[in-house]
C-alpha cells in the first residue's frame, strides 16, 4: 500500500483494514509510505520485482493530484494496481473498488435538504455508503498479461476497452 503519511491521516485507518483481512485473503501488506515522485517510482519499482506483487494506492489529494505518475508507473513497471479513484482507471489504471461517488452525490442532496428545512445537521444521522462500483480497465489488464474472469467482467459497473 502506497500512502504519503503527512497528507493522510486516514491511511492508518485504510491501512489497518487491510492488515486485518490480508490474512484470510493469503496476502502479505507492505506499507509503502512515500512523500515525492522519486520515492512513489521506487516504491512501485520495489514491489514489481515481488512475487505476485501489487499496489493500492488509498485516496488523498496527494495520491489525486499524481494519478498520472501511479497509472504511468504501474504500466512501465507492469504492476497490477487497485485505486481509490475510478479517475485512475479510466486514465489507464487497472482496477477501482470503492464507494459510487454519484450515488454519494445524491444521498448528500438530502442532507442539504435537510439542513436547508432547518434540520439541526447534528442530528442527522452519519450515513455509510450502500453501494459500492467496480470499475476495470480492460486494456490495461490484457498490457499487464491479466485475464479478468468473465463473471467479474459481469459485475463490474464499468468495463473499459
Amino acid at each position: 500500500m502506497i500512502f504519503n503519511p503527512e497528507t493522510s491521516p486516514q491511511s492508518k485507518v485504510f491501512l489497518n483494514a487491510i492488515d486485518s483481512a490480508a490474512p484470510s485473503l493469503g496476502v502479505e501488506v507492505v506499507p509503502a509510505p512515500v512523500r515525492d515522485a522519486t520515492e512513489i517510482e521506487q516504491a512501485i519499482e520495489h514491489f514489481s520485482h515481488r512475487p505476485n506483487g501489487g499496489v493500492i494506492v488509498p485516496s488523498d489529494t496527494f495520491t489525486q493530484m499524481r494519478r498520472g505518475l501511479f497509472v504511468e508507473l504501474a504500466a512501465r513497471y507492469t504492476l497490477p494496481a487497485i485505486y481509490s479513484s475510478p479517475d485512475f482507471v479510466r486514465n489507464g489504471g487497472l482496477m477501482y473498488y470503492g464507494f459510487d461517488f454519484a450515488e454519494q452525490f445524491r444521498r448528500a442532496a438530502h442532507y442539504v435538504d435537510a439542513i436547508l428545512k432547518g434540520a439541526n445537521p447534528g442530528d442527522l444521522p452519519i450515513g455509510q455508503p450502500n453501494k459500492l462500483a467496480l470499475v476495470i480497465n480492460l486494456k490495461t489488464a490484457k498490457a499487464l498479461g491479466l485475464t479478468v474472469p468473465a463473471q467479474l467482467i459481469a459485475r463490474a459497473d464499468e468495463a473499459i476497452d
